[in-house]
């Protein structure tokens, strides 16, 4: 199995070299869904990130391949057409807030991390700082957290998201969709 345990309890899955890994990403995340959310409750997927930048792009990429399918109690926040990104997050957190008071947020972005770990997914319980490799202060959101890792971290990080390759961003955003829709089929025939 692809799957390491980091001090923070997170799950690094690898999704490049064994193609069976997505299986065992999307059985985790539907134990936590399962263990968190009651039937009939709304999930709300929040899709961070924005489209100006490669590194920045995987939330709403993820939204988009995700808006194409329709799921029973699944909400959509942040697509290629209407990004969720830094400027309009705290907004869309208080209309999340208003209209799905009850939700299980599901938030899903972009991370930069250990040069051996691009290309790895991360899933955790818990908020998700977005913005936090970049130094932004952004309110915690999320109740359950995916990140893929596109990126190292280091010096001048605003310019790693912009000099990321797209092919690792497409890589972690097909591999997340498969895990999702999965998971969601799973939930669907429960």
């Amino acid at each position: 199995m692809n799957r390491e345990l980091d001090v923070e309890k997170k799950l690094y899955y690898f999704n490049t070299m064994d193609r069976y890994s997505v299986y065992d990403f999307s059985k985790t995340l539907l134990e936590l869904v399962q263990k968190n959310v009651y039937k009939n409750k709304k999930i709300v997927l929040l899709c961070i990130g924005s489209d100006r930048a490669t590194g920045d792009c995987l939330g709403p990429i993820v939204g988009y391949k995700l808006s194409k399918q329709r799921q029973k109690n699944i909400v959509l926040y942040g697509t290629l057409d209407n990004p969720v990104h830094a400027k309009n997050l705290g907004e869309t957190m208080s209309h999340i807030y208003k209209n799905h008071p009850d939700s299980f947020v599901i938030a899903i972005d972009a991370s930069l991390g250990k040069s051996s770990h691009i290309g790895y997914i991360t899933l955790g319980e818990g908020s998700l700082l977005p913005g936090a490799g970049v130094d932004k202060n952004l309110p915690p959101v999320g109740d359950i957290f995916i990140t893929g890792i596109v990126n190292f971290s280091g010096m001048l990080d605003h310019m790693l998201l912009q000099t990321t390759r797209l092919n690792i961003v497409m890589i972690l955003a097909d591999y997340i969709c498969t895990g999702i829709n999965y998971c969601f089929y799973k939930l669907s025939c429960d």
